[in-house]
């Protein structure tokens, strides 16, 4: 039976993810989502989702370093950059510059897993700076030099503002990334693993996966978002503006799941944040607008809020722009594709499904002056 946008389809057996619709739980090797906010960091989320367990005291500290150590981006790189369009979207400058990448790679032929392990160490420290670099570059600001300490989270937070984050709102950015670092199937990591299976390289793979993560029904929905909170402008206006567009029969952003039939658990963090940060930042409205279309949606259409929905207010109160939402995504997903990436190969076979043809099959040709 063929089954559009191959739902409920088992591709491949994984150990990397687990995401239980049902019951509403999200797994990484065999850790839950709701621990792994609480109490681990991102760094050490990407030890356990290439490696399939949580790192050692002294394994966290090397990744730590090696990920500090390649932050920086070639000079040629920085120079391309910086002659792009200033018009361009900043997926696009990431989708280009990541392909870019793996020409100054001194890893890039070599698929062994060691090698494809030091690939993706680098490319999950230079996408932060690609990211920040851009926005500094199309506003005319000449980018800074990496933090030579400090997580990834702040460092991008330092490279995109200049200035070093609190600790308050680099532990929030911190827990995003790890949210949104893996989530099984989903497209961009289809994508990345069909890549992969043809026995291509990691920047191949990636640029891929970015490329899928590009559309608004995957990773741009938290830009749809915010884009919407911005619209409705205050709380007062919030439920109005739910039932025009119910109404009409428009698509509300961030709500329902492929997967989940309950609360996506991710969104229970990014709802706690985006009060938290509210409070802090003094613009608990962005919160409370989103509560009240959150419980709309639920009310009339019995759909839940997803990790979108809340993410565009964290990124947002965060001082971030909107078109970077979805990059940052990709920052944190890098971690997730790498692993599977790692998976794929570990025991290829071609992706090649079939389709079940439809069309016309006794058609005769005719002779173009016929026709």
């Amino acid at each position: 039976m063929v089954k559009a946008g191959l739902e409920d389809v088992v591709a491949t057996d994984s150990t990397v993810c687990f995401v239980d619709g049902k019951e509403g739980r999200l797994l990484y090797q065999g850790y839950d989502i709701h621990e792994l906010a609480e109490h681990s960091t991102f760094e050490e989320v990407v030890y356990l989702l290439w490696f399939g367990r949580l790192p050692n005291k002294g394994e966290l500290e090397t990744i730590n370093r090696e990920l500090r150590a390649n932050r920086k981006l070639p000079t040629d790189v920085v120079k391309l950059m910086k002659q792009l369009p200033k018009q361009s979207m900043p997926m696009e400058v990431l989708r280009t510059v990541v392909s870019l990448l793996s020409m100054y790679d001194p890893d890039a032929d070599d698929n062994g897993r060691e090698a494809t392990i030091r690939k993706a160490t680098r490319l999950t420290a230079q996408m932060p700076t690609i990211v920040a670099y851009w926005d500094n570059i199309r506003n005319g600001k000449e980018p800074l030099e990496p933090m030579a300490d400090g997580n990834l989270a702040s460092n991008f937070l330092y490279l995109l503002t200049g200035k070093k984050p609190d600790d308050f709102s680099a532990r929030a950015l911190d827990i995003a990334l790890i949210l949104h670092a893996d989530h099984e199937l989903n497209a961009s990591t289809f994508a990345a693993r069909v890549a992969a299976g043809t026995e291509t390289d990691l920047h191949s793979a990636i640029t891929a996966a970015i490329g899928t993560l590009k559309g608004p029904l995957h990773g741009g929905a938290n830009q749809e978002v915010i884009k919407m909170l911005l619209k409705v402008g205050d709380v007062p206006k919030a439920e109005g503006y739910v039932k025009k567009l119910l109404d009409e029969h428009k698509k509300i952003m961030g709500f329902g799941h492929r997967v989940y039939r309950t609360e996506d658990p991710r969104a229970w963090h990014l709802r706690k944040m985006s009060e938290e940060l509210g409070k802090r930042v003094n613009e608990l409205k962005w919160f409370e607008m989103s509560r009240i279309i959150e419980e709309s949606v639920f009310r009339e259409k019995g759909l839940y809020a997803n990790v979108d929905f809340y993410s565009a207010s964290v990124y947002y109160m965060l001082g971030i722009p909107v078109d970077l939402f979805t990059p940052i995504f990709a920052m944190s997903r890098m971690s997730g594709w790498a692993a599977h990436i790692l998976e794929q190969m570990s025991n290829n076979r071609l992706i090649r499904p079939r389709a079940e043809y439809i069309g016309p099959t006794n058609l005769k040709y005719a002779a173009v002056e016929t026709r």
